[in-house]
């Protein structure tokens, strides 16, 4: 008799972690999945951009691959041209509410195929009450960075962060702004610790061959932001694992012997066990479809908002010309006590292509002839994207419609706005000591479930009972079903979600059944 694969069901980041974990103990693994690809017309037009470096493109090339990421609709985010890899707001929520910012995918590598790349690996004290520590996340961030490249360098983070050592490995070289300001971070290193303020440079999910063309935000042409679908190639190699792509889960059910699957379109299928790593809206849900008892999930968010700086000094070269990248460059980590009880983590940005036309949008129109000012000013414009903990940030509350879409609600959380406004003028009164004028009057909150930092909707509980988790991600009075994404979080630090998640999901894997 054959023995039954299990059953992963999504290819992301957390799916694809749990299946390389599966499979590396010799497990058999159906990979159930949305599976939407990129476009024929645009993988056309991606493999000729990658068939050359970047100096032999022909004229206006990079112009025209960057034209349909600033034609993107509202509250999408869109790579190579195509709207692929995540699913319009209307195909999820049954009331589409204009404050959600939160997006399901169904493409074969989730949503690692938008993502900025940055990772780092979440703090013990962060992680305070877990049923797991930062020291059991350890060898499974090692073994995630076995087949996901992470770009970085020793530094200072590592005594805040050091659940996954930077030892031996190279970062991409920063951008002229970043490498400037990296200097004058260090120069200001004990003035900055003095304040809470520990900085380092970022750490991204990035091949060093990267041709540092400057189209990050519009699809690495050569494919070197590492994306799950990457991993998912190298997976589907070994003939222990069956992909099924155009696969949607709808429910499931568990009995003493295994769990039924039912797929849309009439299919059932059954596994001996199940492993749901579809994200956090898909498995929702998935979860509330299969135990309508629940009611309804509360998925807490990792508040963002935008703090834009401009630098005082002279560069050696103009920041939009010559050879750079547009990923996050360098990471600040604020820990003070009198603003929260956990880390705020802040991404700086350098010069990119979307400054100016935000500029002249928001502002040269009330002055007449001012777009080459903001321009100019563009090039002198750094951003820092910063992230609260779930603590202090709003809940969606999620309830199944009748049509089997969500219906999502916001949980105002009052501290939020306090909490990030005193975070935002201690990071600029920080970052003011090193060249760089904080416009903290100008920062903007993103929408609720904007920064896709998102989850905790099954916490994680030693003993877990209503909507929680066990410590391998089972919801309560399931003993075959494995939630590992971001769902079963019990909290959502400040932190990089992604690398964190891919390891709980790896140890998952690893410990079940």
């Amino acid at each position: 008799m054959t023995e039954a694969p299990d059953i992963v069901v999504g290819s992301g980041p957390a799916g694809i972690s749990a299946a390389t974990a599966l499979l590396a103990r010799g497990r058999k693994v159906l990979l159930l999945d949305g599976g939407k690809a990129l476009d024929p017309a645009n993988e056309t037009r991606r493999a000729a951009l990658a068939a050359t470096p970047p100096e032999a493109w022909p004229a206006g090339s990079a112009e025209a691959w960057m034209a349909p990421q600033f034609a993107t609709p509202p509250g999408q985010v869109r790579r190579y041209g195509s709207d692929f890899a995540m699913e319009a707001g209307e195909a999820t929520f049954a009331e589409l509410l204009g404050w959600m910012g939160l997006r399901a995918s169904r493409a074969a590598g989730g949503l690692s195929n938008l993502w900025g790349s940055a990772v780092l690996p979440y703090r013990q004290a962060d992680m305070a009450a877990w049923p797991i520590t930062a020291d059991d996340l350890a060898p499974h961030y090692t073994a995630v960075a076995g087949f996901m490249p992470v770009a970085g360098r020793p530094d200072d983070l590592e005594a805040l962060l050091p659940a996954f050592p930077m030892q031996g490995r190279k970062g991409l070289t920063p951008a002229v702004q970043a490498e400037a300001l990296l200097a004058r971070l260090a120069r200001a290193r004990e003035r900055l610790a003095q304040l809470g303020l520990t900085a380092g440079a970022a750490r991204q999910a990035v091949d060093l061959g990267c041709h540092r063309c400057g189209l990050c935000l519009h699809g690495c042409p050569y494919g070197l932001i590492w994306s799950a679908r990457d991993q998912l190639a190298r997976l589907r190699a070994s003939p222990a694992l069956t992909y099924r792509p155009g696969a949607i889960l709808t429910r499931f059910e568990e009995g003493p012997d295994g769990v039924t699957l039912h797929l849309a379109g009439g299919e059932s299928l059954t596994a001996p066990r199940v492993f749901l790593g579809a994200g956090v809206l898909e498995s929702a849900r998935i979860i509330l479809a299969s135990l309508p008892l629940l009611g309804g999930l509360d998925l807490r968010d990792s508040q963002h908002a935008f703090l834009p700086m401009l630098h005082r000094w002279r560069n050696a070269r103009r920041p939009d010309k010559g050879r750079f990248h547009t990923l996050p460059q360098i990471f600040l980590e604020l820990d003070a006590p009198d603003i929260s009880a956990h880390l705020v983590h802040a991404q700086v940005y350098a010069w990119n292509e979307f400054y100016a036309p935000e500029l002249i949008a928001n502002y040269a129109r009330r002055l007449p002839g001012s777009a080459p000012l903001f321009r100019a000013l563009s090039r002198r414009l750094m951003v820092a994207q910063l992230f609260l903990h779930s603590d202090h940030s709003h809940r969606i509350g999620l309830r199944l419609a009748r049509d089997g879409r969500l219906l999502p609600s916001l949980d105002e959380n009052a501290a939020m706005f306090p909490t990030l406004k005193a975070a935002a003028a201690r990071i600029g009164k920080a970052i003011g000591q090193t060249g760089l004028l904080p416009l903290t009057f100008a920062v903007r909150p993103g929408a609720p479930g904007s920064s896709f930092h998102v989850g905790a909707s099954l916490p994680m509980n030693r003993t877990p009972k209503g909507a929680e988790s066990d410590p391998l991600g089972r919801p309560a009075g399931l003993a075959r079903v494995h939630v590992v994404d971001a769902s079963v979080l019990p909290a959502i630090p400040a932190t990089t979600i992604t690398f964190p998640v891919m390891a709980n999901a790896h140890r998952i894997g690893t410990l079940a059944g």
